[in-house]
């Protein structure tokens, strides 16, 4: 098991552990609620048997009223309620009754004035203490309304929650949790396996995406370097020395994939250069140098016509600027010039001079040095120069002997580490 496999495996997990700890409350909530409106409803059963069973208890009559009303309320309690209190429909009250347990919170439940209310209602109260307790506030209305209200008395009520009660909805909220993350866990289950393959399929189409535009811009820089006399070599290496000084300055990412491929692909606009400037042996005079130096518009042009090599272009169209403003083709200076652009100016020229052409012998390590150490603060940024330093003897060392295939090899492995793709078996 890879580790891909591992994280999706642990992520399947942490979710249905997430939909537990989530569902958990909720049904708490909801066994809550439904205690509740269990309670409401049973209230308003109760008070109409109570119209049917005890007709008298709003009678005219205080004394009648009075009498059957207590029968009332003492029948009310010990069962669904603690406290029960009838009153008339004008709101004075005309019996109560209650438990034990009802005369104990009766002090602690809020007080209110004369009931005037025309629709059922309640209240969940967590009183000092601990106990949980519903009042329920419920209008009685008669077959044959004796007022334009239709109301002929009011029954309020308050219900204690039991610890039973209690325990039952803690333990139907568990069982809901439970449940909620087996299920969880059985879908998990069931779609790690086509999770796992459609992303590992996914990513091998994208590997092979990135394998097509990486052989494309090789593909591109070959045919760059055939035009120029020169072996594909030069592109590796700037490529790779780019990327090295890129590390020193802890790049990563899509920064220095734009980079290496920017490096790599850094003259593309010469394939439209005639040859009779490209392959002239001489010196170019003004006019051909002006020509040749719209390579870089060129490049631009070919750059922005392919989107896969889009992030190329900071390279592409700056790489002939240079730090005191005195390059081409816009003149840049400073911190305007893109910084890709800036590293790959130091890993070009460090090439070039360090490198064999046909027209030229290599320049001593050394002597490559003090050039561009002379150039910090006029074609090169000097923190770039700063950063390249000490490691140019390595990177001497690596590249002195090196032919065109190891210097493919060089970059491979940068290319398998920044872009990460592996080499096809």
């Amino acid at each position: 098991m890879d580790s891909f496999q591992i994280k999706t495996g642990r992520r399947i997990a942490l979710v249905s552990l997430a939909l537990a700890c989530v569902s958990s409350p909720v049904a708490w909530w909801m066994e809550r609620e439904h205690a509740e409106d269990s309670a409401v409803a049973m209230a308003i059963e109760e008070s109409q048997r109570l119209l049917a069973q005890h007709p008298d208890a709003f009678s005219l009559d205080p004394l009648v009223a009075a009498s059957s009303g207590q029968k009332a309320a003492t029948a009310l309690i010990g069962g669904l309620f603690d406290i029960a209190e009838l009153y008339d429909r004008r709101g004075m009250k005309i019996a109560e009754s209650s438990t034990s347990k009802g005369e104990l919170i009766e002090g602690q439940v809020p007080s209110h004035g004369r009931p005037a209310y025309r629709s059922s209602f309640y209240e969940s109260l967590e009183l000092p203490g601990g106990p949980w307790v519903l009042r329920i506030f419920i209008p009685l209305r008669a077959e044959h309304p004796v007022a334009e209200t239709g109301v002929r008395g009011y029954f309020e009520g308050v219900r204690v929650i039991p610890d039973w009660q209690r325990r039952q909805m803690l333990s139907g909220a568990m069982m809901s949790a439970a449940l909620v993350a087996l299920a969880a866990l059985l879908c998990g289950a069931v779609l790690y396996p086509v999770v796992v393959h459609l992303t590992a399929e996914n990513r091998e189409k994208t590997r092979d995406l990135l394998r097509a535009n990486i052989s494309m811009m090789e593909a591109l820089g070959r045919a760059i370097a055939k035009r120029d006399s020169d072996t594909g070599a030069h592109n590796y290496r700037v490529a790779w020395i780019a990327s090295r000084i890129a590390e020193q300055l802890s790049w990563t990412g899509e920064q220095m994939q734009a980079l290496i491929v920017g490096s790599f692909l850094h003259d593309i606009g010469k394939i439209a250069i005639p040859d009779a400037i490209l392959l002239k042996p001489g010196k170019l005079t003004e006019d051909e140098f002006a020509l040749m130096r719209t390579h870089v518009q060129q490049g631009e042009d070919i750059i922005g016509s392919i989107q896969a090599l889009g992030p190329a272009n900071e390279v592409v169209c700056a790489h002939h600027e240079k730090w005191d403003g005195s390059g081409y083709p816009r003149g840049l200076h400073g911190p305007h010039i893109p910084m890709s652009a800036r590293v790959f100016a130091v890993a070009d020229v460090y090439d070039a001079l360090s490198s064999r052409r046909p027209y030229k012998e290599p320049m001593p390590f050394d002597d490559v040095m003090v050039v561009l150490g002379k150039g910090s603060g006029h074609h090169f940024d000097p923190g770039v120069i700063q950063v390249f330093e000490p490691i140019a003897s390595e990177i001497f060392q690596r590249l002195s002997a090196a032919d065109e295939s190891q210097c493919r090899k060089l970059l491979e492995g940068q290319l398998q580490r920044y872009f990460q793709i592996a080499p096809r078996c």
